[in-house]
């Protein structure tokens, strides 16, 4: 009989209370921020990191996942037992983490060639945040009931292939000195008002819209999203430090739609380092061209 275990990291967003309840492998991103060092969900809060940034002169950084931190919890798997181990991973375009695992996984099998009996599935989330989070959840439940190692990667490869998230940074700042998100590096309409609405999938990032006004950035958004979403699918709503934009962006969506979003998501530090703490974002099903 199979004995499946789903493993992610922690900027998915997955909290490490429900990850623990659904017996899900939540591996902490290193934060460093005032020349201190934090694992992510284990030693700050959300809110107290956001705290730090905004008095803060000095840019967060992140450190990835080693090697021997993903050989050391795929021994233990083996050791435990479990014969299929499904590890979503944070974007591989942003991050060397995906690469580790795929090395420590082939280092695992060469130092106990025995442990090659225990499946290792790496997966590219190919996005930040809940966007690649929210399967994961989905495919422990999934093996809670006792689907199959086939059917929980089917699914968790077919979200990832159609989700998309749309977002906007209340500042330019950290995407700015991040270097992270390329595609708005160089987008200088902060000058004129301007706030860009950022668009992640397929692990590449665009800033296909601008909007003028914090006023006009939610109808804006919703709009964008009602148009590009697949119909009746579940859609998430991400949040920073304040919440009245996602307030009002669950408002109109659950009014047009006729249903709330699955989840509603504050974004962890290792997202902040990169987009900032005070940010609005949807993640939707796209329709497929």
């Amino acid at each position: 009989m199979a004995k499946i275990k789903l493993m992610t990291d922690t900027a998915s967003d997955l909290p490490l209370k429900q990850a623990e309840e659904h017996n899900i492998e939540l591996l902490s991103f290193g934060i460093g921020l005032n020349g201190e060092s934090y694992q992510e969900q284990r030693d700050l809060s959300k809110e107290e990191f956001y705290e730090m940034m905004a008095h803060s002169d000095e840019m967060p950084s992140t450190s990835q996942i080693t090697v021997f931190t993903f050989q050391e919890v795929f021994q233990k798997c083996y050791e435990e037992g479990y014969t299929d181990v499904i590890y979503v991973s944070i974007n591989a375009s942003g991050s060397a983490t995906y690469q580790n695992a795929q090395q420590a996984r082939d280092m695992l099998y060469e130092e106990i060639p025995e442990a090659k009996s225990m499946h290792i599935y790496i997966i590219d989330g190919e996005n930040y945040t809940m966007c690649y989070g929210y399967p994961v959840l989905k495919a422990a439940e999934m093996a809670e009931q006792g689907e199959s190692v086939e059917k929980i990667l089917a699914y968790i490869k077919d979200w990832i292939s159609k989700i998309g998230v749309y977002f906007t940074p209340m500042t330019l700042k950290y995407v700015r000195k991040s270097g992270r998100l390329t595609a708005v590096a160089a987008f200088a309409g902060e000058v004129l008002g301007l706030k860009p609405i950022i668009r992640i999938s397929h692990g590449k990032i665009s800033a296909p819209e601008k909007v003028r006004g914090e006023k006009n950035i939610i109808p804006k958004l919703t709009d964008k999203i009602l148009n590009v979403m697949l119909p009746d699918s579940p859609y998430l709503i991400m949040q920073g430090a304040k919440s009245e934009l996602a307030d009002k962006a669950e408002e109109i969506l659950t009014q047009k739609l006729g249903y709330p979003p699955v989840e509603r998501v504050k974004i962890g530090s290792a997202v902040a380092v990169n987009a900032g703490y005070d940010l609005v974002g949807i993640a939707v099903l796209e329709k497929q061209n």
